[in-house]
């Protein structure tokens, strides 16, 4: 169960980096309890504010590259959870800029698969 949950998460992270709004959903739980928190950023529930975030963060980054350190996973029954480091280097508007976020994305077995529900990104300030 662990490397089904794993796998989900760096599917994930693959979908935002190639900005593939068709791939991103196929990891997000469609339903109107899943949550999203970018950094510096207020909560979004449902699958439709979700998407429309994403698809904005999507037209909005020319280049975005995420390397992410697992800090811990936790698997049970169906729901999951990890916690990691994203280390994001991006290109906006012509910039190169590197940061750093703490992340949780918590996964729900539902329907046979494991399904991203949360995801709540959070800036580290160095």
């Amino acid at each position: 169960m662990t490397s089904e949950v794993l796998a989900v998460n760096v599917a994930f992270y693959r979908a935002f980096e190639k900005k593939d709004i068709e791939a991103m959903s196929a990891v997000w739980s469609q339903g109107t309890e899943s949550l999203c928190v970018h950094p510096g950023r207020n909560a979004l529930r449902g699958w439709k504010a979700i998407r429309t975030s994403w698809e904005k963060i999507f037209q909005n980054t020319a280049y975005i590259e995420i390397n992410i350190d697992i800090v811990t996973t936790q698997v049970n029954d169906n729901i999951a959870y990890i916690v990691l480091i994203e280390n994001i280097l991006q290109v906006l508007g012509g910039k190169r800029i590197e940061a750093q976020s703490m992340a949780t994305n918590v996964f729900q077995h539902l329907g046979g698969k494991w399904y991203l529900v949360h995801h709540h990104g959070s800036p580290i300030i160095r």
